[in-house]
């Protein structure tokens, strides 16, 4: 019997710092649409403040890891998705920087040294307008959270379906 392929969705974030809180939303609206569509098995949904040792841990042994992160981008448009994959063992850098003191960056480069890095790594970071205090996301932020639930949700059918032929 197949093993089953493991699919780690983490949304990054503080939900009282504004748009920071773009991960944990995308993923709140993940799990709300698994009752109507439900996920692979194997797959989890959990959030995160970004420390990078607890995102290894979230992402460890995962064929394929998809986070969510609010981006800081200069200049910025608040809203812009972008998306960045882990391929041969470099991680493109994005015009995008994370909101976090330390980055997504440092938490792939400490699991590259650690060899704790998930079979695949799909980042979309969206860029944000305001990471103050407080709870609630910008218009335009907000407005990502759908489609950016949709993408995710694509990304996952792409990866099992590619799974299922044998295709790493």
């Amino acid at each position: 019997m197949k093993e089953r392929t493991r699919i780690a969705v983490v949304g990054v974030g503080n939900e009282y710092r504004h748009d920071d809180g773009l991960g944990p939303a995308v993923v709140a609206r993940i799990r709300k649409r698994t009752t109507v569509r439900p996920l692979p098995p194997g797959t989890t949904l959990d959030t995160s403040d970004g420390e990078p040792g607890r995102l290894i841990t979230l992402w460890e042994g995962a064929d394929l890891a998809v986070i969510l992160d609010a981006a800081h981008a200069h200049p910025g448009t608040p809203g812009r998705v972008h998306r960045i994959e882990l391929d041969a063992g470099r991680l493109a850098r994005p015009a995008a920087g994370s909101s976090h003191g330390l980055g997504l960056g440092e938490a792939v480069e400490l699991a590259r040294v650690l060899g704790r890095l998930p079979g695949r790594l799909v980042v979309f970071a969206v860029e944000g307008t305001d990471h103050s205090l407080g709870p609630g996301l910008s218009p335009a932020v907000a407005a990502a959270v759908g489609p950016l639930a949709e993408s995710v949700e694509r990304e996952i059918v792409r990866h099992r379906d590619a799974a299922a032929r044998g295709e790493p």
